[in-house]
Parts: C-alpha cells; structure tokens; sequence
C-alpha cells in the first residue's frame, strides 16, 4: 500500500494503512512471526518491529 502524502510515521511494505487509522490494529508480522529478523537480518515486511498495522473486523 502506498504511504498517504499526511502521514508523519513512515510505513513498512506489510502494512496495510498507516499506525492511528481507525478500523486497524497491531497484529504479529506474519513474515518474521513477530520475532522482527529472517535469516539474521531485520525483517523488511515488519521494518524489524515484529508487528505490523492491519485492517480489523469486516465489511
């Protein structure tokens, strides 16, 4: 998802909209499995975090 032009916190490639966003929240990295490395380096879906920010309940 691209990064909107307002936001202040940069985000990483598994992140579905920016931290804040209503309707999402902080869910374990399903790349790196919230551990925040793959193969000894910083995960690039989570940043290195572990976590990342996802759409919650439904439509």
């Amino acid at each position: 998802m691209k990064q909107p032009a307002n936001s202040t916190e940069p985000m990483n490639p598994g992140d579905e909209a920016p931290a804040g966003t209503p309707g999402t929240g902080e869910n374990i990295c399903p790349a790196c499995n919230g551990t925040g490395r793959l193969n000894g380096e910083p995960c690039e879906h989570c940043g290195g975090s572990g976590r990342v920010i996802e759409g919650i309940g439904g439509a």
